[in-house]
């Protein structure tokens, strides 16, 4: 699972990816084996998990990438960054400026046109 780390609430300052089957033996931070903290200033969205292989049945549950929103208010600057979802730093692999301001805290949701309904 990943969920948004979260700080002075309802601030988002990172992603965590957590081990469900971990819960059960352990408590607290234990069921953490991933996590990104943005940075001083940076605030981010909810993550979302997008399938690197959407219709591999074979593929690892976690063979894919994260997509969040975060706006630095240092720079005022907002990006769409992509993340390796199964590196343990959850190792950003790209990052797109973004020609105006995200506000932390947006949620996200991304679908296909199919499933928009749109003719």
């Amino acid at each position: 699972m990943y969920a948004a780390a979260i700080e002075n609430y309802p601030k988002m300052v990172g992603v965590v990816k957590l081990d469900l089957s971990l819960c059960e033996e352990y408590s607290g931070d234990s069921a953490v084996v991933a996590s990104r903290i943005y940075g001083p200033g940076c605030y981010g969205s909810e993550p979302i998990f997008v399938a690197r292989e959407a219709n591999n049945p074979t593929a690892e549950e976690d063979d894919g990438y994260l997509l969040v929103y975060v706006h630095d208010e240092n720079t005022k600057e907002s990006k769409f960054i992509v993340m390796n979802a199964k590196s343990p730093s959850l190792e950003v692999i790209a990052a797109v400026k973004l020609p105006g301001r995200v506000p932390h805290g947006f949620h996200t949701t991304f679908v296909s046109k199919v499933d928009l309904l749109i003719p």
